[in-house]
């Protein structure tokens, strides 16, 4: 692994990065392309991303997350993206994967979401504020005066 001092070299070496597009700090094309590649190591970890498509692991569950804000190869390739940076970890440093499963990420994803919806509410001036008895929205916005 002495070829790519960081895990992102490693990932741009395999085209799994998109494209920058960049000038003047603004994106050129609406959609940032990654480039096209015959490394077969790249196309390994797609079919890998693939297959995790309904695994019971935590990256399933991101590779879901991705889904409904990107296209299917978008998200597939931020997969396989994640799982070169596993490899190169595990290869250059000797890390151990330790897959936490699918509930360790959707508790992550939710306290982010969460996190974030309190932010955006405190910004209009709204409090959120949990009910008693557990719903599908845990959560309810009263009017802070």
């Amino acid at each position: 692994m002495s070829p790519w001092p960081t895990e992102k070299h490693f990932a741009s070496w395999l085209a799994l990065c998109p494209g920058v597009n960049k000038t003047g700090g603004r994106s050129q094309s609406k959609n940032a392309r990654t480039r096209p590649s015959s490394n077969r190591a790249a196309t390994a970890l797609r079919m890998a991303a693939f297959a995790l498509l309904r695994s019971d692991c935590a990256l399933g569950p991101m590779h879901g997350v991705c889904v409904p804000i990107q296209d299917r190869p978008k998200a597939i390739t931020a997969t396989a993206h994640k799982l070169a940076i596993i490899i190169y970890n595990m290869l250059k440093y000797g890390k151990i994967y330790v897959d936490r499963g699918a509930e360790y990420y959707d508790q992550q994803y939710r306290a982010t979401i969460l996190k974030n919806l309190k932010r955006r509410a405190q910004k209009l001036g709204y409090d959120l504020v949990q009910s008693g008895e557990p719903q599908a929205a845990d959560e309810t916005v009263s009017r802070d005066r």
